[in-house]
């Protein structure tokens, strides 16, 4: 069943992925919310760079919904509810892969409130999906590590062949999921094949803190394609 739909969206190369796949079911995409974590450990939300949903809610060509939270665990549920709500919506998509802590609470979520709840990427082999993203022609950066053998070097590292088979020994060596999954590592897309435009970032600022951190966009641009 074909329906209208609110995609979840941080920017990052699961969400964005989901909506794509989303698009290609046929399902009309009305919105994109973002919810805005006040803290950096948000049990749900994405925190790095998620100020650039501007811009690429404009790549897309659809309003998007921002909405603050506390980033506090179990109350953030509250706020992503409360962005819902007002949405004259069917139902809901995703990009939850592998958390059922995630995509058991959007589930409960859209119970409660009447609507369908779409996770497209749910239990897919995380490498054959990045596999099939850089496929499908996107472009993603690397733009927060905290696991084990991922250093400092990868922040801003597109993920390609090369970055796949890295994650590939580091999966075998130090158990790390591929997808980025289990928080591993954030990712930013820079261009879609559903994309206007692509984001150009004009100014990087890198945050180390020992065995984590961020590579945080402080300026960027969009720029034409092709």
């Amino acid at each position: 069943m074909l329906m209208k739909l609110a995609g979840l969206c941080s920017g990052g190369k699961d969400s964005t992925y989901a909506l794509w796949l989303a698009l290609r079911q046929g399902h009309d995409l009305a919105y994109l919310v973002t919810m805005q974590p006040a803290r950096e450990d948000s049990f749900m939300f994405h925190y790095p760079n998620i100020h650039l949903m501007d811009l690429i809610s404009e790549c897309v060509g659809l309003p998007l919904i921002k909405a603050k939270t506390s980033g506090i665990k179990e109350r953030e549920l509250d706020d992503l509810k409360e962005a819902l709500r007002p949405l004259e919506i069917e139902g809901v998509v995703s990009g939850a892969i592998a958390s059922a802590y995630q995509k058991s609470r959007v589930d409960r979520i859209c119970e409660e409130l009447g609507l369908k709840s779409l996770a497209p990427l749910w239990g897919r082999e995380p490498l054959g999906l990045l596999e099939e993203m850089l496929a499908a022609g996107f472009e993603i950066i690397i733009t927060g590590v905290s696991a084990e053998g991922l250093d400092e070097t990868w922040l801003g590292r597109k993920i390609d062949r090369e970055c796949l088979d890295d994650l590939r020994v580091l999966q075998e060596k130090f158990g790390v999921d591929p997808s980025g999954e289990g928080g591993e590592y954030e990712s930013l897309v820079l261009d879609a094949p559903f994309f206007r435009k692509r984001v150009k970032p004009l100014k990087l600022e890198r945050v180390w803190r020992g065995d984590s951190g961020y590579l945080i966009v402080g300026k960027a641009r969009l720029e034409r394609k092709g």
